[in-house]
């Protein structure tokens, strides 16, 4: 639900972040309409289960200069349930 604010998994429509659907195994920085930070575009990011759970435990460890202005999810059992409803819903 904290996601759902900014982020649309379902379909390929952006919000205040970039649109989820797609996103494993996706280059970081490549959705098309979205303006991302130089930090993301640069990032050399490919969205795998790990990168996703490691980017939602502390966005601005893993791309320092990203846009994303959330703190993160600290609860392991919160990002892996999150990755979880990812690998369903973004197909």
């Amino acid at each position: 639900a904290k996601c759902k604010i900014c982020h649309e998994a379902t379909t390929e429509k952006n919000k205040t972040g970039p649109y989820l659907k797609g996103v494993f195994g996706r280059k970081a920085g490549t959705v098309a309409g979205f303006s991302y930070s130089n930090a993301m575009k640069s990032s050399g990011i490919v969205w795998s289960e790990d990168k996703l759970k490691a980017f939602v435990a502390d966005p601005k460890a893993l791309v320092p200069g990203t846009k994303m202005v959330f703190i993160g999810l600290k609860g392991e059992d919160e990002r892996e349930d999150l990755i979880a409803y990812l690998k369903q819903a973004t197909k």
